[in-house]
């Protein structure tokens, strides 16, 4: 089986999709306008968002433990690659270098990127899943730093109300 074409990209927006009560990452290459948006769990973008903000907690959470055991083991994460979708499911994969050699874990796209994050790893998506967004359709996608300002003491609520504010039409018109 062939490897897709990758193509680099980066988190362009995290929010709260109403429509489905559920929250969306939406990636963008890194050098151009086509986004995918992936529905995830509410652990993982509150992962996500904290990474973003640069908030720590005392004790390390499951994403910090990844990177823990990445780095502590004498790895690096070279990359994330999000490969493909099947039945409404996306799958990644972390690729790792490690001293006996190139070992590639297979993730969910969510943990991936909240790893990558920790370890400023690049995330890949394959060419295929990406969707052009039409420049008629007026869809404003800045960047997370540009969204509403996070509250200084991150509570469960504080960051829930903080994903409601996003809006969801900023996303564009997406297929899941």
């Amino acid at each position: 089986m062939t490897e897709p074409s990758m193509v680099e990209v980066t988190v362009a927006r995290l929010g709260l999709d109403s429509t489905s009560n559920a929250y969306v990452v939406v990636l963008r290459e890194q050098d151009g306008q086509r986004m995918v948006p992936i529905w995830i769990g509410r652990p993982e973008a509150e992962s996500i968002l904290m990474q973003m903000n640069h908030f720590t907690h005392e004790r390390p959470l499951t994403h910090d433990l990844c990177k823990a055991l990445i780095t502590g083991m004498g790895g690096t994460l070279r990359r994330v690659n999000i490969t493909h979708v099947k039945a409404s499911t996306y799958f990644a994969e972390l690729h790792i270098e490690t001293p006996s050699g190139l070992v590639k874990i297979d993730a969910r796209p969510s943990d991936s990127i909240a790893v990558a994050l920790r370890l400023s790893s690049p995330v890949y998506v394959a060419d295929t899943l990406l969707t052009e967004v039409d420049e008629d359709d007026d869809v404003d996608l800045p960047s997370f730093p540009e969204a509403p300002p996070v509250p200084q003491e991150l509570t469960a609520d504080a960051l829930k109300a903080y994903l409601e504010r996003l809006q969801p039409e900023d996303f564009g018109r997406f297929m899941p």
